[in-house]
């Protein structure tokens, strides 16, 4: 590969995660929070390194040209040619093919993981709570996360969230035969290992995939509440666009 294709695809794409990463929150579609500053810095070290390889490349190649003009006095006479420390060889094309991501960070960041990736996964098992369960809140309605509304549901064996008005936040995705599921994405590290949470929703609409909604509603019946057999689903009271939080992959409360 040409030597400066090497130094801008370096160079590039350091920019492109510094920028990312230090004036933008675009980074958060990919990583969690706290890899912000390895960002910041694997941008730094891709810049320096692109910048090292510039101005050795420019090194080599002085060195090559008086090396060769010492060669030519000493061979005088001689009228082959042959061309010392020039590179003939050119850029495969595949190679080319790697600026496309890397332009992709400067201009136009891939959007955050959303419905189509929520529809191709199975709903995430949550964990077991094995030191029992608090007494609920007397709050109406109840501002819960998708982990708890699906721990209180299938683990819960006093039932203390049945006839319980809940208030819950997450995307919308598509279920399969219609209808949807409010959705909230995990990432543990990066959004290659991203988990999704799932609660199906009953009633009358069925709001735009990747839609960011509130639902308030209750339990829909079906299955034994308290054991892996219950349905985690809601019935619908209520249903409330609002603002993608600006870290989508949290399984938080988005209170006020």
């Amino acid at each position: 590969m040409k030597r400066f294709v090497q130094v801008a695809l370096l160079v590039l794409g350091g920019l492109g995660l510094l920028r990312t990463s230090l004036f933008t929150d675009e980074y958060l579609r990919f990583v969690k929070p706290g890899m912000r500053w390895l960002l910041i810095g694997s941008g730094v070290v891709l810049v320096g390194l692109g910048v090292l390889e510039a101005v050795a490349g420019r090194w080599r190649r002085e060195a090559r040209e008086v090396r060769g003009e010492r060669e030519d006095r000493g061979v005088q006479g001689d009228g082959h040619g042959h061309g010392h420390g020039h590179d003939h060889s050119g850029v495969p094309r595949v190679a080319w093919l790697l600026f496309l991501p890397v332009l992709s960070l400067l201009f136009y960041a891939p959007p955050a993981l959303g419905s189509y990736t929520a529809s191709r996964e199975p709903a995430k098992v949550v964990a077991v709570q094995d030191d029992g369960f608090d007494p609920l809140p007397a709050t109406s309605p109840l501002p819960i996360t998708l982990t708890d509304f699906t721990q209180r549901v299938q683990q819960d064996r006093s039932r203390a969230i049945k006839g319980r008005a809940v208030r819950l936040t997450g995307f919308v995705s598509p279920a399969d035969g219609g209808g949807w599921y409010l959705t909230r994405i995990l990432i543990s590290c990066c959004a290659a290992d991203s988990t999704t949470l799932k609660v199906r929703v009953y009633g009358d609409t069925v709001p735009k995939a990747d839609t960011w909604v509130t639902v308030t509603g209750t339990w829909h019946p079906s299955g034994k509440l308290g054991t892996s057999s219950a349905a985690v689903a809601l019935d619908a009271g209520s249903l409330k666009k609002v603002r993608k939080p600006s870290n989508a992959y949290m399984d938080a409360l988005i209170l006020g």
